[in-house]
């Protein structure tokens, strides 16, 4: 069956433009303007003005499936992304089991392909002894390699320095990028260690040390020595969540994605211009690598426009609520966002923008064939953005079974909502 959408403001990383767009239903078959002849179709759908864009991809979320199902599944928080406009997924590997082996990662991908209302895929985790695995690998079975260059939540080790070479290079034959979280851990240790003396036990460092213990210099080290190696070795890295202004400016290029060695990631907790005030951040707003200051969001923002960063995820990381209780090092490290963050990103960031990372950007990455752009042959997923009357957000509104959102409060004025082909 065929399916015209009419009276839409097509948009991808081409821009935007009124006009048309036919589908069978699982591939777009042609697209016209406003001045172009409409199709004969079986069905047809006015959008009434509304954004039609590529299906948006989130390559950075925590599903907690499987070990973590007392926080969120799969089927749960799939179905909070493609109410936010996501209709494609990458889950990350540390659950339990980890994503380690090939065993573990065939597993996972079949649950997630069974129990996902949105398309899904999940990385690799590289830990101490994987390259045996990672040499078993290919990009039929994962969109990517995940390395934590500094501990987060899981616990995931990096592979010694010999290991972590060999693994850079492995990637390379593979045609795989390596995602890396990068943080140094030795800065986030003395940093811990100073601020314990400084308050007396753990217990006690207020939520608000977060940001400095887990600081500009221990990201930028961390990403800095990533990016020396992929440099050495010819891997092309993605960095994940790229936090500072420091890594911005001194270690990612402008322009187009395509063919970069090096490539980034931010995320809408990041960008925020209301979080990036340190006195407006919560216990709610802990994650890693921490949200920083003003100057950060502004260049953040900035790298978006210029190229710099190449991709927007959201780091989706459900927890309940009471493990969010506590202080800086107590307090659960992760939010979930994946529901609001398209419409919260569209109350600071032009559309264009915020569709063309999320969708172009992404398959730029992750070497995706026939998805990204409005255009004939390509995936007939689809993202509607729609102008809506402010609504503020609330914890009530949440579709994750954590019930919580760090957007609580926010006014947003769009909607966003994904339509699988």
């Amino acid at each position: 069956m065929t399916t015209l959408y009419t009276d839409a403001l097509l948009t991808d990383a081409e821009g935007a433009r009124h006009g048309w767009l036919l589908t069978d239903g699982s591939t777009i078959l042609s697209v016209g303007t406003d001045a172009d002849p409409l199709p004969q179709a079986d069905e047809v759908t006015s959008l009434e003005g509304a954004r039609l864009c590529p299906g948006l991809t989130d390559s950075h979320v925590h599903f907690r499936e499987p070990g973590l199902e007392y926080k969120a599944t799969i089927a749960s928080e799939s179905r909070a992304a493609l109410a936010g406009g996501i209709t494609s997924v990458f889950d990350m590997p540390n659950t339990v089991p980890a994503t380690t082996t090939i065993e573990a990662l065939e597993a996972k991908t079949a649950l997630g392909r069974a129990a996902a209302v949105t398309r899904y895929a999940a990385f690799f985790g590289a830990t101490p002894g994987s390259l045996a695995e990672v040499l078993r690998l290919s990009k039929d079975l994962t969109p990517g390699i995940k390395i934590f260059l500094g501990t987060s939540t899981g616990a995931m080790a990096a592979p010694e320095a010999r290991e972590l070479e060999d693994i850079f290079r492995a990637s390379v034959d593979l045609g795989l990028p390596i995602v890396v979280h990068a943080e140094d851990n030795a800065i986030i240790a003395a940093n811990t260690q100073a601020a314990v003396a400084r308050y007396g036990s753990r217990e006690a460092v207020p939520v608000d040390e977060h940001w400095r213990i887990r600081s500009e210099e221990a990201c930028f080290r961390a990403a800095a020595e990533a990016v020396e190696l992929a440099l050495r070795t010819g891997a092309h890295i993605h960095i994940a969540h790229i936090s500072t202004a420091r890594e911005a400016r001194e270690l990612l290029t402008p322009g187009p994605t395509a063919g970069k060695q090096v490539t980034a990631e931010t995320t809408p907790l990041y960008l925020d211009p209301v979080l990036a005030d340190p006195a407006a951040r919560t216990n709610l707003h802990k994650i890693n690598p921490a949200i920083k200051t003003p100057e950060d969001a502004a260049e953040l923002r900035c790298a978006l426009f210029d190229g710099r960063i190449d991709t927007i995820a959201t780091d989706h990381a459900p927890h309940l609520r009471a493990e969010k209780d506590g202080g800086a090092l107590t307090a659960a490290s992760g939010a979930p966002s994946i529901q609001f963050a398209v419409p919260m990103m569209l109350t600071y960031l032009p559309g264009e923008l915020v569709v063309a990372k999320m969708s172009k950007g992404v398959a730029d990455v992750f070497g995706l064939e026939n998805y990204g752009l409005l255009r004939p042959g390509y995936r007939a997923d689809f993202t509607i953005i729609r102008d809506t009357f402010e609504h503020v957000i609330s914890d009530a509104d949440v579709l994750s079974p954590c019930g919580w959102t760090p957007f609580a409060g926010r006014p947003i004025h769009h909607s966003a909502t994904g339509i699988l082909g």
